[in-house]
């Protein structure tokens, strides 16, 4: 029976700002990954978010990013491997710590944006990320894009890695996804995704924007929390894999 992790970005809004439907969105999904602090969260966010998912039983992640509030941590920074280590090691602490206080434990740490995309083909930033989660707690789980240098580095140091894919990005020839400064970046028709979905969790194969089968392995599904279709599109996502006879469950628990 084919498996699934399905996960999200959450715990985004800061100050005055709301992002995304964080709360109900919970209630679909198996992992949520929280915003640290540095390109999107605070505190208070941080607390909430972490808060309701122990109580609806959603494995905790950190979700560290460069440190980019106004690009939402989505332009590429030129940081050292001590840096990247140091800034890592800073935001996992933050959502530990809240997880702590409230009883549970964080269960794995995924990097965001920027920092996410740049590390699946650097393996020296990839190397760092992976350092600094295991050295805070080897019992985390690292995710990273299916088959890249992530994946990699988590192997390497002796990490549980989860090969993550994407509903709503296209892929290109080798892997990698479309970056998001070309037009055909995102996948907005929601059919469209769902048909991507299916067949990356069921055969392992995405097709690519120049019309090729590529090869994924698919361990965890992330479902950005800032799309504005998100609760809608976790439902229906959800609905779906199940009518498929997929297994719904969070990493943590396998």
């Amino acid at each position: 029976m084919a498996r699934i992790d399905l996960n999200c970005d959450m715990g985004e809004s800061f100050g005055a700002y709301t992002i995304g439907n964080d709360i109900a969105i919970l209630d679909f999904v198996n992992s949520a990954n929280i915003a640290c602090g540095f390109h999107a969260g605070d505190p208070p966010t941080i607390h909430k978010t972490v808060e309701a998912a122990l109580a609806k039983g959603v494995a905790v992640g950190a979700h560290p990013g460069f440190p980019d509030l106004q690009g939402f941590g989505r332009r590429s920074m030129a940081v050292s491997a001590s840096e990247a280590y140091d800034m890592v090691i800073y935001q996992i602490g933050a959502v530990a710590a809240f997880a702590r206080a409230l009883g549970g434990r964080l269960s794995h740490v995924k990097a965001h944006g920027a920092l996410y995309n740049t590390a699946a083909k650097d393996q020296r930033l990839a190397n760092a990320i992976a350092k600094a989660v295991h050295d805070f707690d080897p019992r985390l789980i690292m995710y990273g894009l299916a088959g890249s240098a992530m994946i990699e580095a988590a192997e390497d140091v002796g990490l549980r890695a989860a090969n993550e894919v994407f509903a709503d990005r296209t892929y290109q020839d080798d892997g990698s996804l479309t970056p998001r400064s070309q037009s055909n970046a995102m996948i907005e028709d929601e059919e469209t995704s769902v048909a991507q979905v299916k067949r990356m969790v069921t055969e392992g194969i995405v097709r690519s924007v120049n019309g090729n089968d590529v090869r994924v392995r698919a361990d965890t599904l992330c479902i950005h929390g800032d799309q504005p279709n998100a609760l809608a599109f976790a439902k229906r996502l959800r609905t779906e894999l199940e009518r498929a006879g997929v297994e719904i469950k969070a990493l943590s628990t396998t």
